[in-house]
């Protein structure tokens, strides 16, 4: 009973009752809290997971990773512009590829395409480069006057308008003209950095990027100032990479751009005449619709142009194609082959494992790398060269030969491999497509001309000659050993540029 007349005595007390009221009920309102707060981001997190899956896995926009068909030409011709300090240590800067693009304008009549990844003014603080953006815009304004019914179009990339910040007057100027410019949408491409780009699909891309800039470009500190949604977009980091000059006579294609601040880069083009043009500007039509950018011009045989006269196969391939390209002829040269490869950027898995197998079957393998220490002068760190060849070099156990072009203040911003064959047909991959994911897996829009050239031909002696005369040094300081840039940082470069490869959190 005395247990009984104690839960009766606790049950009735009035002090108690409320005490259990004070502590009970906001404990369940703090449990059903806590409960909704974590179903929200549970929730969140869900969505997010599904645009990362989604918008990295997306179906390509039609036309997008282009590969034409197989055309034989007589001719393909090679430019380049080089930058190095002579015998005497004077920086020379020898230039092909500007002065060909005025001469494609020139000698245009019935239209011209031009698609260029960078093409402004905008510099640093105390720096004075050449004014070829404007030159070039001079030229295509003069142009339009002289033909003011011949069709121009400029498409180009919204890193030019500081992604949305401020009109650029060479931009403007080229409308003002009557000359159509088409600002790449690149939204519609899959996403290189899937972990922000989910955010930035989600809470911010519905704010737009235009407004008045007040934040400092780092880009370009004399350019105008950015809008914090254009940072915003600016992180995405994808782009229409894509630099390629078209008219009815003839296509180059090229890696280097018509930017003030990259006007002594080192670069290559090639130069191909014939039917070939309808297919590259197919996939600059896909281009400009991204952007609901309207019909390009078409390209109309002049009855003299034959798919297959000539010795030298040629393939246009853009985006995912060139990926292709790349990987079936590393994994096709043999014993006696030379691969030589001149790059901006190399970090795909894929392509080094490739390279690695190709030194195995013995094949002699020669890379002539930027060491990534400059960009449009202001000092990089190295990344991601410098750790990608530590790593060549040491799973090859150095059958992978490495050299570092011998830069100034400008940049080695080739993108070629050549594979040399001693009987045969040599393969030429040339245009502007870094040998890294985000420029091979479909993300940014590349191009590339695919060329197969009989060993012994011209070209294929002119191209020899080319990387020899770097490998070399034959009259300059084209090259320096691997050993001048592996300082004893490499091994925290090399972690720095693992974990950004592996978000996707960075350029390359």
């Amino acid at each position: 009973m005395a247990l009984d007349i104690t839960n009766q005595d606790d049950h009735n007390d009035p002090s108690k009752a409320d005490l259990s009221n004070r502590t009970g009920k906001p404990n369940r309102h703090k449990h059903r809290k806590r409960r909704w707060i974590f179903t929200v981001i549970a929730l969140l997190v869900l969505w997010l997971a599904g645009v990362i899956v989604y918008q990295t896995h997306k179906p390509l926009p039609p036309g997008i990773s282009y590969e034409s068909p197989l055309y034989h030409v007589k001719q393909v011709r090679f430019l380049q512009d080089l930058t190095y300090p002579n015998e005497s240590g004077k920086v020379v800067s020898e230039q092909q590829i500007l002065q060909r693009i005025h001469e494609i304008v020139d000698d245009s009549r019935k239209f011209l395409v031009i698609d260029l990844f960078l093409f402004n003014n905008y510099t640093h603080k105390g720096q004075d480069f050449p004014k070829i953006s404007q030159g070039l815009t001079d030229k295509l304004v003069q142009h339009k006057k002289n033909y003011p019914d011949m069709d121009m179009v400029l498409i180009t990339d919204d890193v030019n308008t500081n992604y949305g910040s401020a009109p650029n007057p060479l931009l403007e100027q080229l409308k003002a003209a009557g000359i159509r410019v088409i600002v790449t949408d690149v939204d519609p491409l899959r996403d290189s950095n899937p972990i922000y780009s989910s955010v930035w699909r989600t809470f911010i891309q519905w704010f737009g990027q235009s407004g008045k800039g007040w934040i400092p470009n780092l880009m370009a500190s004399d350019g105008p100032k950015m809008t914090v949604r254009s940072y915003f977009k600016l992180v995405n980091v994808k782009a229409n990479h894509r630099k390629v000059i078209v008219s009815e006579k003839t296509a180059l294609i090229s890696s280097g751009n018509v930017h003030d601040a990259s006007a002594y880069h080192s670069n290559v083009a090639f130069e191909v005449q014939g039917p070939i043009i309808r297919d590259i500007l197919a996939s600059e039509q896909a281009a400009a619709d991204l952007s609901g950018g309207g019909p390009l011009p078409q390209y109309i045989p002049d009855g003299n142009d034959k798919a297959n006269d000539g010795p030298i196969g040629v393939r246009y391939l853009t985006e995912g194609k060139v990926y292709k390209y790349v990987l079936q002829e590393i994994d096709a040269a043999q014993k006696g082959d030379t691969l030589w490869m001149g790059m901006f950027y190399i970090a795909d898995e894929k392509v080094l494992n490739a390279l690695l197998s190709a030194a195995d079957r013995g094949v002699d393998i020669r890379l002539l790398l930027d060491p990534n220490e400059n960009a449009f002068g202001q000092e990089k760190i190295g990344i991601p060269n410098r750790p990608v060849a530590a790593e060549l070099s040491k799973r090859s156990k150095e059958r992978i030969a490495i050299r570092w072009y011998h830069t100034t203040q400008e940049q080695f911003h080739t993108k070629m491999m050549y594979i040399h064959k001693s009987e045969g047909q040599s393969i030429i991959l040339g245009g502007s497509t870094n040998m890294t994911p985000r420029n091979l897996d479909n993300y940014n829009l590349e191009n590339d001309l695919w060329v197969s050239v009989p060993s012994g031909d011209p070209l294929d002696k002119q191209m020899e000659g080319y990387f020899e005369r770097l490998w070399n040094n034959k009259d300059g300081s084209f090259s320096l050993d691997l050993s001048a840039y592996q300082e004893k940082s490499t091994w925290f470069k090399d972690v720095l540029f693992r974990i950004q490869k592996a978000l996707g959190f960075t350029t390359f």
